[in-house]
């Protein structure tokens, strides 16, 4: 399946929202599970939801963003938001 220009563009995004979180360049994978993977605590989400919404200059209630398993569930919730 090809990819669209938006989906690079989201994908790209999401990647400089996960690098300001603190993620590791390498770590950052579609699969990557947020809890097991990544371990983010607390004020990860707090920082990703910061800059998740600036960087997409959206609104994520709390509730969206604890629905995201994985980077590529973010993904998917930018495509339909964005």
């Amino acid at each position: 399946m090809m990819e669209t220009m938006e989906e690079k563009k989201i994908r790209r995004n999401l990647y400089r929202v996960l690098r300001k979180t603190g993620v590791q360049k390498n770590d950052i994978q579609l699969e990557a599970s947020f809890s097991k993977d990544l371990n983010f605590d607390s004020v990860d989400w707090k920082i990703f939801t910061f800059y998740l919404e600036g960087i997409f200059d959206i609104s994520v209630r709390d509730e969206e963003v604890l629905s995201f398993g994985s980077v590529n569930d973010t993904v998917t919730f930018l495509k339909h938001t964005a």
